[in-house]
């Protein structure tokens, strides 16, 4: 069998060294390169199964090293190493799209952990989606945004680096986290999800960190936190903006530590897991009020993902109909009922608020109420719903832009906002300085705007 091989690049011979002792031993077969531009040479020549490169080099930084081989040799797994404490390097690095990284001074048994994992991403150790009987949905629709999500969570997948999930309430959150655990090397490990909204306040630090037996009144035993919990695997915090601030100070030292240390111990215990989080509320302007810390946010930042609201691909509704009803149905042991057309034109003229979460408990109504076969449009009971879920014309009914904003404020705004401005930019064939001048803004509002939108060019 050929040994897997990998690059060391670094100017201290005496890292070059250490390196390649703790690789040989874990039975792989180390190069080396002292500078960018050999570094270089010998990627093309060798095409290693994983390459580990300083960020200072004599003739140039890692980031430039791992720009070229993000472009040259994508399959390339590559990851930094920082001088100790420097996040903002890290970070630098993961967006640049490093694997992972690891700090000077050089943790064996951490470098064996992050070497393993790139070199189960190398030999393609991963789920491509989750089995058919999977609780979620996997992201079903053919919508542009939907599309896009899944080229980024396939992508997203193969890196290390910290992602934040945005997106409205029931929209799938937690599905695009687990894909992304899924895809990636540590599918076969824990993936561990928390909501951070339904801890109470005084224990929060025993579910994250863990603690000792007899370390407070009632711990009569000892307890593994969430960290402990994700080893190897993925901690998914959801509605992590829900977090107290004095939880985010010992939160962000375990993210920059990598260590815990339980409630009684006198020490700290190493953890290895991939961040991801998630919220339905913007993370900006929390940090603009004082409710999360700046240094929080950044370090759990590093990528932001964006999921769409249902009204965003109201051209995915009945596919994703479909394919709800096929999973209610196995769960219930029921056969598949069809949907009439009157039915399914209701469907698509709904703003659902509440996203997909809200189709699904539609759905399941449906199938309880309808007779025969074939769900109709008064299976569906829009009639009893709240105006914002009911269907335009209907009587005592408020205007439908009062409705539609009903629960849902915020993000129907920023709806309107998002067509005014598509609408602006491809008058203006997508020249932003004449959009700004139309609008009547100025050309930066535009930009923040476009970015807190998601609207790409």
């Amino acid at each position: 069998m050929v040994a897997q091989t990998v690059l060391v690049v670094d100017d201290e011979p005496d890292i070059r060294e250490l390196l390649a002792i703790t690789l040989s031993r874990m039975g792989l077969e180390s190069f080396s390169a002292a500078t960018l531009g050999e570094a270089r040479q010998r990627i093309a020549e060798l095409q290693p199964d994983l390459c580990l490169t300083d960020m200072r080099l004599p003739d140039g930084n890692g980031i430039h090293l791992v720009e070229y081989i993000q472009q040259e040799f994508p399959d390339i797994p590559v990851a930094m190493i920082t001088a100790h404490g420097s996040v903002e390097t890290a970070i630098a690095a993961l967006k640049a799209g490093a694997f992972d990284f690891i700090s000077k001074p050089i943790e064996l048994e951490r470098l064996r952990n992050l070497v393993s994992s790139a070199l189960r991403l190398k030999d393609g150790a991963t789920a491509a989606e989750p089995e058919a009987d999977e609780s979620d949905l996997r992201l079903v629709g053919s919508a542009p945004q939907i599309v896009a999500l899944r080229t980024k969570v396939v992508k997203l997948a193969r890196s290390q680096a910290p992602v934040h999930i945005q997106g409205e309430s029931g929209v799938g959150k937690e599905v695009v986290a687990r894909l992304i655990h899924a895809n990636g090397p540590r599918a076969a490990r824990p993936f561990v999800a928390v909501n951070c909204g339904a801890i109470p306040q005084d224990l929060m630090e025993s579910e994250f960190f863990g603690h000792l037996k007899g370390s407070f009144t009632g711990a009569n035993r000892d307890k593994l936190g969430l960290f402990q919990a994700a080893e190897g695997g993925t901690l998914f915090l959801d509605e992590v903006a829900d977090l107290p601030l004095a939880m985010q100070v010992k939160l962000l030292r375990a993210i920059q530590e990598k260590a815990v240390r339980p409630v009684g111990a006198s020490s700290e215990q190493a953890t290895d897991v991939r961040l991801l989080s998630a919220t339905h509320k913007n993370l900006a302007t929390e940090v603009a009020a004082g409710h999360f810390r700046n240094d929080l946010y950044y370090r759990i930042n590093v990528i932001d993902l964006h999921v769409p609201s249902l009204r965003e691909r109201s051209s995915d509704i009945p596919e994703l109909a479909h394919a709800l009803l096929q999973r209610i149905c196995s769960e219930l042991d029921v056969s598949v009922p069809t949907i009439d057309p009157s039915a399914m034109t209701a469907l698509q003229r709904c703003n659902f608020p509440g996203n997909v979460r809200e189709l699904e408990n539609i759905l399941e109504r449906a199938i309880a109420l309808a007779d025969g076969d074939t769900i109709s449009a008064d299976d569906l009971q829009f009639n009893e719903q709240p105006a914002a879920q009911q269907s335009p014309g209907q009587p005592g009914e408020a205007p439908l832009e009062v409705a539609a904003a009903y629960g849902n404020l915020e993000g129907y705004l920023e709806d309107i906002e998002r067509r005014i401005l598509q609408t602006a930019l491809e008058q203006c064939r997508w020249n932003k300085t004449a959009t700004a001048r139309l609008l009547g803004i100025s050309f930066r509002s535009l930009r923040y705007r476009l970015q807190k939108l998601h609207i790409e060019d």
